[in-house]
C-alpha cells in the first residue's frame, strides 16, 4: 500500500517544510507536482506561505501529509492522486497511493 494520512508526534511549527529558493527552484525546473511527507509544505512559524504560492502561481500541485514514502522503491513506482473537481476551494483532500513496479 502506498502513502498514508498522520504524523504522531509532529508538531506544525517545527515540521520540516520546504524554503521559498527551494519552491522556485522546482518551478524554474519544471516539477510536475511537489509532494512532501510533512504536515504542510510552507514552515508554520508565521502566516506567509511562499512556498505554496511560488508552486501553485507555476501551476504546480501540491501534495501534503504523505507517509510511508520510505518503504516505496527508489525508482519505478507510479504515484495516483485524484482530487475530485471542486471549484472555489483553496485545498481538498485526495486520496493518494503508489503503484509498484511488478
Amino acid at each position: 500500500m502506498g502513502p498514508a494520512l498522520g504524523h504522531p508526534g509532529v508538531r506544525a511549527k517545527n515540521a520540516p517544510h520546504l524554503t521559498a529558493a527551494a519552491a522556485r527552484l522546482l518551478a524554474d525546473r519544471g516539477a510536475a507536482l511537489v509532494g512532501i511527507d510533512s504536515v504542510n509544505l510552507d514552515g508554520m512559524a508565521g502566516k506567509e506561505r511562499p512556498a505554496h504560492t511560488i508552486l501553485l502561481a507555476a501551476g504546480i500541485p501540491i501534495l501534503e501529509h504523505l507517509t510511508g514514502l520510505d518503504q516505496l522503491p527508489a525508482t519505478g513506482a507510479r504515484l495516483h492522486a485524484a482530487p475530485p473537481r471542486i471549484r472555489g476551494c483553496g485545498s481538498f483532500s485526495v486520496r493518494s497511493y503508489a503503484v509498484l513496479p511488478d
